[in-house]
């Protein structure tokens, strides 16, 4: 990241435009009014310049993560903090098969190599339908107490993982596990909660149709999908047909930010491309 210089301050008078003397009244009065009203619009801009200041970070902040996104779904990818799913990241998700079905989609049809460890309820025909590459699919539903040791494993060769972690695992190991995820640049999923993950994954709504009176079957599911980052204060949602009978994961609601990330998914499937 380039350096950032910040000019120091002599007093909250200079920043004003305001020096030591220069307000004069008939009264005392007078004269606090109109150094409360300096005062105060230094501080206004002094709020402008550190907001000014954080979307610049921010900017080159997502300038340099973009160049190690995996290709995530369109439908997706707006939601996730920088537009995608990290290389070398960890992210929290709700206990949903078809959220993390959702998730993999775009990186297995991107040509990545998928896990799921600890999951035996996940369904390899609803995945296959949620548009993930079975050839690349490699599922541990039963690790026991090993979990942890076959995450670590597997990410020296997978792409993405997802776990379902069994007994809790020491500090030591998920920090080992962090590292190797970095240095291999491999992304996890886990179901639950997790030690410095970039963001929580879940589902806050879920309404299936399909059925009427009493026959017919369940067709689709209308889902808001609501992502929580650590770097950001404010949850943000949409709301994605998923299953979609048709597309598999469709968006219903128009994309947040649309400008932003798909430049960054486009140069994240190019990456791919190159190295694939």
């Amino acid at each position: 990241m380039p350096a950032l210089a910040l000019s120091p301050t002599a007093s909250v008078d200079a920043a004003s435009g305001v020096r030591a003397g220069a307000v004069s009244g008939s009264g005392s009065g007078s004269g606090s009014a109109a150094l409360a009203a300096a005062h105060g619009g230094a501080r206004v801009r002094t709020v402008d310049t550190v907001q000014a200041l954080q979307a610049r970070i921010d900017s080159l902040q997502r300038t340099t993560l973009d160049t190690r996104l995996k290709p995530t779904h369109e439908a997706l990818a707006d939601l996730l903090p920088d537009g995608g799913l990290k290389e070398g990241a960890a992210y929290s998700v709700s206990g949903s098969s078809a959220l993390i079905m959702a998730l993999l989609a775009g990186p297995s049809a991107a040509g990545s190599w998928c896990g799921v460890v600890g999951m035996p309820e996940f369904g390899v025909e609803a995945a296959e339908a949620m548009g993930i590459d079975l050839d690349r699919l490699v599922l541990v539903p039963h690790p026991g107490d090993q979990w942890l040791t076959v995450t670590a494993s597997i990410a020296d060769a997978l792409g993405v993982i997802v776990v379902k972690p069994g007994r809790a695992a020491s500090d030591g190991a998920v920090a080992k596990l962090a590292s190797r995820l970095r240095e291999r640049g491999s992304t996890l999923l886990v179901l639950g909660a997790w030690p410095q993950t970039e963001a929580m994954i879940s589902l806050t709504e879920s309404r299936w149709s399909g059925l009427g009176e009493g026959s017919g079957y369940l067709t689709s599911r209308e889902v808001t999908l609501t992502v929580t980052s650590r770097r950001s204060g404010r949850p943000v949602s949409g709301r994605l047909l998923m299953p979609d009978p048709e597309q598999g994961i469709r968006r219903l609601d128009p994309p947040l930010g649309a400008a932003r990330t798909r430049p960054a998914v486009r140069r994240a499937e190019q990456r791919w491309r190159e190295v694939g």
